[in-house]
């Protein structure tokens, strides 16, 4: 096991004193090398090798003095010999060495003077042997004594994922699969990360298979079974004569090593890839980060995309920021210099109970734990300046795994995340080793986070962690939309609603926040998850918030409104999410993340009140209606075909038919939908809604099409659909407008800043794939062209996937419209609706989809849109919106005064039409 920094300080000044005349590279160099490592603790002759050969880049062979193979390459010379003649000596012999053996340092020296340098931060440090002991903490990589900055995308996490994954692949080929596979894997793991960062003795577990195992992988199995019985046994229950190589092992307990698994087989190629696993650094490989690729090797469709399965750090510290950590450190920095106060402040976070019911490979554990161990750490520096007064640090170390609880759907993520627990722990422990100059590692394992294997929606949370004990509710829910549920997903789901009105059409997600608000009632629980931003967006809101906070009585604390949630992996699609932090009591002091470019940082705002929508505003919930709130036009979809596509032609295809037949064209007419208005694509339609049946019967054509419609309604297994078997020259449903329309695309991106719409004459037939607005003007276009009306679709509008999902019901008839707009405000907008409209046509071979791409949108329609904004606003109110959530409080305060008496008083005065 690893020394502590004051014994090996100790060490190193006995050895400094020890070897200060020695000088001649010959006669001293390898004992000076044997006392050097033996400083550290460690016995060379079993991690490295003397006069190591090498062919150097001349292709002459050339003797390293000592390699420890991927750790240090070690060049001496005689005492006053030249050190940048040795360092470029011993950078000669790397070119030399394999893949595997390249050392992460190379240290030059002449007995007296040492020149450090690091191959990765190509960083040098040099001293003398009298500062020795000023500089061993230099050398902690022996050790594994070092703070890591882990990255996202690290390269080491990816190939190491990616190693393991040939293993698994390779035992599962073999047949050993199922529960004992993941729970065999778990424990390599284990092993990799123990003997590079100190639980075990440096390149333990590589020297142990190298030399103790066969090269064709025969004994293997056998060697590792042996192991793993060892890493269970007390060391005073180990036999006698024990293997003394094995006996070296710690004993670790935690039940990780408890289970008697089936004998798995390996062959040459699985002991090398093994051998591989060893060659990696696993003390740069964040637990956090890959527990949740190790996770993505074992679906080998997932594994081309490493890298999308995990929560990113910075994702996770949006979300315990503001729900803890930031009032703990708070806390922490009034009382640090209070001598009275911190152990009592120390006392309170090693009590804490936290909850991830989706915790999956436990990200958002190890990323909590590990922010409260460094607020522990600040702790302890308070208490005990320059370490003074700490006997045994095993002492002051009050915060411990067992903090931590989760819930996990499958067995093998469940186990990755008790094991990652462990891992930081240990990687904390050592922080605070090297802290306060003494080693600590808690072994045998005692404690461990309660992970659970389960279905956290089929699971009382109180049997995981009592209501009573528990401080904080976090996590990531799964994210899987209403659409693409399982059917036994969706009972959970309606289930959990208790069949109330609406909750067929929830998504996944939906379940945990329901779960958490009945779990946390009458408590001071604090919740707080990542979800998509679906839940506070179109119908969903209503129906989920309205139990929350009316049935529940929960309150919302603090909320990220929607950022773009995704990492560098390649292919990985971005998901559009929310933070959301609730409790079952209010607070004063309410935040609200607020990003003007999703894909790039918050910034944060105070808040009276945080409503379901995610805006400073009361709490009321934006339901569907059937009418409009105002006194303007009714919306409508388009009429739907229901044809199969017989009575729709496309452009070449009209041109084709109408050369040869008059009749034909008689009844031709432009159809607009939403894909082609958006990218000035023509379709035409047959509409026969006032036809002359003798003039049809004589066009093949026509009565061919009308013959196909009407069979593959008669063969449908819908009644409604075979009732319109008896009019199969009509579109199924009808909706046409009698008079000019403004059409509206259902769909449209999500990139747009204003969703197009457009005037037709009712000779032009709207599709059901947009809504039509009847009896409509250039007053009612300008408002809805405006960024008031698209501050509220941004809002309550729903999404498919990210693209916006304007509802007639949700978006249009809730909508607040100007209260009392004069007769010159009405027509300023009508003069700058007009003017965008004719900066559009002016350009004639650009599509709305053009137009409106944010990276192409003309300067001239950029500036009318401002000018018409401008208008709309002043319609509105004096005041300046200089935010969409500025915009979104006022509509808000003017829904509520609409809807307040709605059916009680006279609507808001009814619009001036052109």
């Amino acid at each position: 096991m690893a020394l502590s920094w004051n014994e090996i300080k100790d060490r190193a000044l006995r050895f400094s004193k020890e070897w200060k005349n020695t000088t001649n590279e010959e006669a001293d160099a390898k004992p000076f090398l044997d006392a050097f490592f033996d400083v550290f603790g460690i016995t060379r002759k079993k991690i490295g090798t003397f006069e190591h050969k090498v062919k150097k880049l001349s292709d002459a062979d050339g003797y390293i003095d000592l390699l420890w193979k991927g750790t240090i390459l070690i060049e001496m010379k005689s005492r006053g010999k030249n050190l940048d003649k040795a360092f470029q000596q011993a950078i000669d012999y790397t070119h030399g060495l394999k893949q595997n053996e390249l050392p992460k340092y190379v240290l030059v020296c002449d007995f007296y003077h040492f020149r450090l340098y690091d191959t990765e931060e190509q960083t040098t440090l040099e001293f003398t042997l009298d500062e020795l002991v000023n500089h061993v903490q230099s050398f902690g990589y022996l050790l594994g004594y070092q703070k890591k900055t882990y990255k996202e995308q690290d390269p080491a996490n990816i190939k190491a994922a990616e190693l393991m994954g040939k293993l698994h692949d390779r035992l599962e080929e073999i047949g050993y699969e199922g529960h004992p596979l993941e729970v065999y894997l778990v424990r390599i793991l284990f092993c990799l990360f123990a003997e590079d960062t100190t639980i075990f003795n440096k390149q333990q577990f590589q020297d142990y298979i190298e030399q103790r195992t066969s090269e064709d992988g025969s004994d293997l199995a056998s060697k590792l079974q042996e192991l793993f019985q060892v890493l269970n046994t007390p060391l005073d229950k180990r036999f006698k004569n024990l293997d003394e190589q094995l006996n070296e092992f710690p004993y670790v307990n935690g039940k990780l090593f408890e289970e008697i698994l089936p004998m798995a087989s390996f062959d040459t190629k699985m002991r090398l890839a093994l051998l591989d696993c060893c060659y990696i650094d696993w003390s740069k490989i964040s637990p956090a980060i890959f527990g949740s690729m190790f996770q993505s090797v074992m679906n080998p469709k997932e594994r081309r995309n490493l890298g999308a399965h995990y929560t990113s750090e910075s994702n996770i510290l949006k979300l315990i920021k503001p729900l803890f950590l930031d009032e703990l450190w708070a806390e922490f920095e009034n009382i640090k210099n209070n001598k009275n106060k911190l152990p009592e402040f120390h006392k309170k976070i090693s009590q804490l109970k936290f909850l991830d019911p989706a915790c999956g490979c436990g990200n958002f554990l190890v990323i909590t734990y590990r922010e409260l161990r460094l607020l522990e750490l600040e702790i302890l520096r308070a208490t005990y300046k320059n370490g003074q007064g700490v006997l045994d640090v095993s002492d002051i170390i009050w915060l411990d795994v067992d903090m931590m609880c989760g819930i996990e759907y499958e067995e093998f993520p469940a186990r990755i995340a008790e094991v990652a627990m462990w891992l930081i722990d240990h990687q904390m422990n050592m922080l605070i080793s090297n802290e306060f100059g003494q080693y600590f590692a808690r072994l045998p394992l005692k404690k461990s986070a309660k992970i659970v294997h389960a279905d956290a929606l089929e699971t009382d949370w109180e049997n995981v962690v009592s209501k009573n004990e528990l401080s904080y509710i976090i996590g990531n829910p799964p994210f899987i939309g209403s659409k693409i549920m399982s059917q036994f997903q969706r009972n959970q789901i309606v289930r959990e609603f208790e069949n109330s009105k609406g909750s067929g059409v929830l998504d996944y997600v939906t379940g945990w926040y329901l779960k958490a608000a009945k779990y946390i009632q009458n408590t001071k629980i604090k919740a707080a998850f990542v979800s998509t931003n679906s839940i506070v967006q179109g119908e969903q809101t209503s129906i989920l918030w309205g139990q929350m906070i009316n049935k529940y009585g929960i309150k919302i604390h603090f909320a990220h409104r929607t950022f773009k949630w995704s990492n560098e992996a390649k292919g990985n699609a971005a998901v559009y999410c929310v933070i959301i932090g609730f409790a079952n009591f209010e607070t004063s002091f309410k935040r609200i993340f607020e990003y003007e470019d999703i894909k790039g940082e918050a910034h944060e705002i105070k808040a009276k009140n945080i409503n379901p929508y995610l805006i400073d505003a009361k709490d009321f919930l934006i339901e569907k209606r059937r009418k409009p709130i105002c006194n303007v036009p009714e919306i409508a979809f388009g009429s739907m075909p229901n044809d199969g596509g017989n009575l729709l032609l496309e452009d070449k295809e009209k041109i084709l038919l109408t050369e040869n037949d008059n009749i034909l064209s008689k009844y031709i007419r432009p159809l607009i939908s939403g894909q082609e208005f958006l990218n000035g694509e023509k379709k035409w339609c047959l509409w026969l809604e006032n036809f002359n049946p003798t003039e049809i019967s004589k066009s093949k054509e026509l009565v061919n099409r009308i013959n196909k419609v009407k069979e593959l309604r008669s063969n449908s297994t819908r009644e409604a659909t075979k009732k319109l078997a008896l009019f199969p020259y009509l579109f199924g449903e009808i909706r046409q407008p009698k008079t000019d329309y403004i059409f509206i695309p259902l769909t449209s991106s999500e990139n747009r800043k204003i969703i197009p719409m457009g005037f037709f004459d009712e000779n032009s037939i709207a599709n059901n794939t947009g809504s039509v607005i009847e009896n409509s003007n250039l007053y009612h276009f300008g408002i809805l062209q405006s960024s008031m009306h698209m501050s509220w679709v941004n809002t309550v509008c729903g999404r498919l996937e990210s693209r916006y999902r304007y509802s007639n019901e949700i978006v249009y008839n809730n909508y607040p419209w100007p209260e009392n707009p004069s007769d010159k405000q009405i027509k300023t907008i009508e003069e700058k609706a007009q003017n965008v409209l004719d900066v559009r046509a002016s350009f004639p071979d650009s599509s709305l989809a053009d137009l409106y791409n944010p990276l192409t949108m003309p300067p001239a329609l950029v500036k009318a849109h401002n000018e018409l904004d401008k208008a709309v606003d002043a319609a509105y109110s004096k005041q300046n919106f200089s935010t969409e959530a500025k915009r979104m409080e006022f509509l808000f305060e003017l829904y509520e005064k609409y809807t307040a008496d709605l059916f009680a008083k006279e609507k808001p005065k009814k619009t001036k039409k052109t």
